[in-house]
């Protein structure tokens, strides 16, 4: 019950504690039907985080690089998670590190004995459950964004869910998708191909554009499928959960996914 007296935010609905927490620049929403699970993945996360700024104190290269960078064997966990994925993608290692802080902190909820475990960081999804969950698309100005969302089984988990956008984050990207959705086998790795991925959706032709972010992601290894969404078009490849339809204005959508998250709707 320690965590019931640390995190001051933390609610109970329908089986489920849930806390939204702030550390540094991570914006994590915690899920699990266990309240010691949170709390032991929270400080797990802190730790992850002190070595992630203890490595780049040291070795700038690693914050800064647009490319994949080498690490050593002794380097933090956190750090060559992370620098695995990118290197896989092709892209900076920082790419993924939000969705490895999730997928390091869910690793500690399942060790912990939760049957529902999910950690969001800053719309990067790490979560293995025994029960279903439904996650919802954001895409900023898009026509479809708030409309559409995924159903996700047991035969789905574990699963990292990761979007990266020109449009509604603040997160570098050198594409023009308002949505690049990412499925796969784990989150760190969804981060880094969401980051690759959305890089290459760009140009006049939207539609060729989106075509070009669908033939990368079809070849990416460990991506099970991918959703783009620029504008009122949209494009999907490979092996994607079942599609549900979200019925939500925009803006109830969005504040439901900042301060009223459920076990059925939960939003990137």
């Amino acid at each position: 019950m320690i965590g019931l007296i640390y995190e001051s935010n933390l609610s109970y609905s329908k089986g489920l504690y849930r806390v939204r927490k702030r550390i540094n620049q991570s914006n994590l929403l915690l899920i699990s039907d266990l309240p010691q699970a949170i709390f032991k993945a929270i400080e797990s996360i802190k730790i992850h985080r002190y070595w992630l700024e203890y490595y780049i104190l040291h070795h700038p290269e690693y914050l800064y690089s647009l490319s994949p960078v080498k690490v050593e064997e002794k380097a933090p966990r956190i750090i060559k998670l992370a620098a695995f994925a990118a290197e896989l993608m092709n892209v900076g290692p920082m790419a993924a590190i939000p969705g490895a802080l999730a997928e390091l902190g869910v690793e500690v909820m399942i060790r912990e004995g939760g049957l529902v475990n999910l950690i969001e960081n800053g719309g990067e999804i790490s979560a293995f459950s025994l029960k279903p969950i439904n996650v919802g698309v954001y895409a900023g100005k898009s026509p479809l964004s708030g409309k559409i969302g995924f159903h996700l089984t047991k035969d789905d988990f574990p699963i990292g869910i990761a979007t990266s956008s020109s449009t509604i984050t603040h997160a570098l990207s050198f594409g023009e998708a308002d949505a690049t959705i990412i499925i796969a086998d784990s989150s760190s790795i969804a981060d880094a191909a969401a980051t690759a991925v959305c890089n290459v959706v760009k140009g006049s032709d939207i539609e060729a554009s989106i075509q070009s972010g669908l033939e990368l992601a079809e070849n990416l290894p460990y991506v099970r499928g991918a959703l783009i969404i620029r504008d009122k078009y949209a494009g999907l490849v490979g092996k994607l959960p079942q599609f549900i339809k979200f019925n939500g204005s925009i803006n109830e959508i969005f504040k439901a996914s900042l301060y009223e998250v459920l076990p059925n709707k939960k939003f990137l």
